[in-house]
């Protein structure tokens, strides 16, 4: 089998080998083994390293995959010479490694990974720009999407506060709060804007809001907040992002 794919975990199995998470636009996630490593080493590594994009020949032998061959397509050389932007570009594979199909159509995942690290690698967004917005469709692409539309209670599209919870994925009004429980996040009107932005605007327009350095904080807690709730774990590399980006 031929596909394009980047690479987003690898794991050392024994002396000589390892297996790779490759996320693909037709097959989803798929794992390969990869053999021959240290003989390989120096010889085109670089297009099966971690966000590697590339072309994978695979082999499927004894029910699993093998790489044969991998011809570079992108490697972000610009990502890997900097700490803060390899930091969050491995965030960003470890939540796809968790949260994308295996086996299956993901077209959407694979687009949204491949847009994100080319704004990262060119310093198109700041970083806590680029965190919510991956973090949030991720999610949502996932499954997870919350509902944004309005209150939960009385429909409301606006009020003066609006909240958040990280546990249901809907909006609660000030007039509808009965009690601020733990999982309620109260909401700026800007921020509220961007999220819906996130979620309802075309994928074109994804990552065309901005907002001030204050409310990107607000908005990258509130996903954050979101995603661990959601998917019930905190991920190894977002602690390690979090104490380099020192938020």
């Amino acid at each position: 089998m031929t596909t394009d794919g980047i690479v987003v975990k690898q794991t050392a199995m024994q002396e000589n080998s390892r297996l790779l998470t490759i996320l693909t636009k037709k097959h989803g996630l798929i794992s390969a083994y990869q053999n021959g490593v240290k003989s390989l080493k120096g010889k085109g590594m670089s297009n099966v390293d971690l966000l590697s994009y590339s072309r994978f020949v695979l082999f499927h032998a004894k029910e699993k995959y093998v790489v044969d061959t991998a011809d570079s397509l992108h490697v972000f050389f610009k990502i890997r010479g900097d700490l803060g932007k390899l930091s969050l570009a491995s965030y960003f594979a470890e939540l796809c490694a968790q949260l994308a199909p295996r086996r299956e159509q993901a077209h959407e995942f694979l687009r949204l990974m491949l847009n994100t690290l080319y704004l990262l690698e060119e310093d198109r967004r700041p970083l806590l720009f680029l965190k919510a917005v991956f973090e949030l469709s991720a999610l949502s692409l996932a499954g997870y999407m919350p509902n944004l539309v309005g209150c939960r209670v009385c429909g409301s599209y606006h009020r003066e506060q609006m909240y958040f919870s990280v546990r249901d994925g809907e909006l609660i009004c000030s007039v509808c709060l009965q009690n601020h429980a733990p999982d309620l996040r109260p909401v700026s009107a800007g921020v509220l804007h961007a999220m819906r932005h996130i979620l309802y605007a075309d994928r074109e327009k994804l990552f065309s809001f901005a907002l001030p350095d204050d409310a990107l904080r607000e908005l990258s807690g509130i996903t954050e907040a979101f995603m661990i709730y959601q998917t019930g774990q905190k991920l190894r590399t977002l602690d390690f992002l979090k104490s380099v980006l020192d938020v």
